[in-house]
């Protein structure tokens, strides 16, 4: 067992978000439900990350809206669960620990946004000395607009630009198809 599975912020708190898209969001669930089928399949470990922050008092990401929870589609028992409260999954969350008493020397990143918590994941995995495998296509991210450029980006673009920014520096990139 040296690889797992790392399902980011899959969570019913982006429903209620002002950015949320239901575009892409079909073929993100039906890849990422093909991953976890072939991890099942394996019997390879699937760890759920659900970012949870007590101090955002009106966010759809405090526990107390009852929104902190695996979206319907994922299967309702993980191998392992843990709660973050910044962009990347192992900062306070015991996740590098439980990695290595588990003989776990690659992650396999998907989830719940693309260019920031799944990125930040990837590259924080890198520098813990990680072999890190970043499944674009089983991840999920929204248009967005710089209002310092007020250039307008398409989610296909930004996870375009993850991919460059990542590819042979902090991770592979693959697709759910190659699992």
């Amino acid at each position: 067992m040296t690889k797992a599975l790392i399902i980011i912020d899959t969570q019913d708190s982006f429903f209620e978000t002002d950015y949320w898209q239901e575009s892409g969001f079909e073929t993100f669930k039906s890849n990422l439900l093909s991953l976890v089928d072939s991890f099942k399949a394996r019997n390879q470990p699937i760890v759920k990350i659900l970012h949870s922050r007590e101090d955002a008092n009106n966010s759809p990401f405090n526990p107390k809206t009852g929104l902190v929870k695996p979206m319907a589609f994922l299967p309702q028992e993980f191998t392992k669960i843990f709660y973050k409260s910044v962009h990347n999954a192992f900062t306070d969350t015991g996740l590098a620990t439980w990695l290595n008493r588990n003989g776990i020397e690659t992650v396999v990143i998907t989830g719940i946004r693309t260019e920031q918590c799944c990125e930040t994941t990837a590259r924080i995995a890198c520098d813990l000395g990680f072999k890190v495998e970043f499944v674009t296509d089983a991840t999920l991210t929204f248009d967005m607009h710089c209002p310092v450029t007020n250039t307008h980006y398409l989610a296909k673009d930004i996870q375009a630009r993850t991919n460059l920014v990542l590819a042979k520096r902090f991770a592979s990139i693959h697709a759910h198809s190659d699992y």
